[in-house]
């Protein structure tokens, strides 16, 4: 908090009475539906002092794409096939567990998981922007579409039933 309030006053006149006077936004660590620790703390400093977050990793590797599956090997190219360290902390099957859960709430809605791990963090009133990496034209597109859903303040209380360790 007190780092934050430092980079605050910094970028402009931070007044405490009204939080909301310039916009700064802070590149956080990972955030996603799978990795919701900066929530603790971070996020509501963030909503505190009027800054916004730009999330690290939202698709958590991919993962949160539905691309992997449980007991498959991951598809080759990808980075979790590409790189262990980072497969072995998301191939977990609490992960896929959630995942499934998840997976079964976006299809009830219609939607894929991408709209869903997208949509979600875009519902999240600190989020300035998501960004998602992609590797084809069609990932680009489809990305632009999943940052259309807006979830409900029930959708999202439901997500976060589903989300909670």
């Amino acid at each position: 908090m007190q780092q934050l309030r430092r980079v605050a006053n910094r970028r402009c006149d931070l007044d405490i009475a009204q939080p909301r006077t310039c916009l700064v936004h802070l590149r956080a660590k990972q955030y996603n539906l799978l990795d919701r620790r900066i929530e603790r703390e971070l996020v509501p400093a963030c909503r505190q002092f009027g800054v916004g977050i730009l999330p690290y990793f939202p698709l958590a590797s991919g993962f949160l794409t539905g691309k992997y599956r449980r007991g498959a090997e991951p598809p080759k190219g990808t980075r979790l096939s590409l790189v262990q360290r980072m497969a072995q902390q998301a191939l977990t099957d609490e992960n896929f567990a959630t995942l499934e859960r998840l997976e079964k709430f976006a299809r009830s809605r219609e939607h894929t998981m991408l709209e869903l791990a997208v949509g979600w963090l875009g519902s999240q009133p600190e989020v300035s922007s998501v960004i998602s990496g992609a590797t084809s034209p069609e990932q680009v597109t489809q990305n632009v579409k999943a940052g259309n859903w807006k979830l409900s303040a029930e959708e999202l209380a439901e997500v976060d039933k589903l989300t909670r360790r």
